[in-house]
């Protein structure tokens, strides 16, 4: 099985706290095509109490099993790329767990407790990537329905559908 490494650089944004009791909001924000020179945790912008952090450098990892998902991905209204953090409320703690172009995966990974998953729109680059590497890779496999075997209740070995009386058992 063929797989595909592409790196890609993960900008969060930390929100202030909605409630009094409530702590700031880290949150993927967006993936970079082109791995910046700067260091990981790096704070980009602070305006109006919202951050806007470079987390860093992750891999993308295509598996050619996955093109089929990966085409629902494209087909969709609008290409995501699932970006996984753990649920921190400083930027810095923040690091990054998986970056996924799969919706099926993305989809189960949002129901882990103590990480935020989120959606981050897919830049141009990537698709035209995960485009290339569909066309090179994917084979379509039919679908094919099973169908039930008749079965020779006399022959077969299995317990039968319906007890015998002397099979029961007799309450006293």
């Amino acid at each position: 099985m063929a797989r595909e490494v592409l790196k890609f650089g993960v900008v969060a944004q930390s929100r202030p706290p909605v409630t009094k009791w409530a702590g700031r909001q880290v949150r993927p924000y967006a993936v970079l095509p082109s791995v910046p020179d700067a260091a990981p945790h790096t704070l980009l912008s602070d305006e109006n109490g919202i951050e806007t952090w470079y987390l860093g450098t992750h891999d993308l990892i295509l598996h050619t099993g996955d093109t089929s998902h990966y085409q629902d991905n494209l087909m969709s209204r609008r290409p995501g790329v699932w970006v996984v953090i753990p649920e921190v409320e400083d930027a810095r703690k923040a690091d990054i767990r998986l970056i996924t172009v799969d919706p099926y995966e993305g989809e189960g990974l949002a129901l882990d407790t103590g990480v935020v998953v989120e959606v981050v729109g897919m830049p141009d680059v990537l698709r035209l990537k995960l485009e290339d590497f569909i066309a090179r890779h994917h084979v379509e496999i039919p679908f094919k329905k099973r169908k039930r075997k008749p079965i020779d209740v006399e022959k077969d070995p299995r317990a039968p559908r319906i007890l015998q009386p002397q099979d029961k058992w007799v309450r006293k």
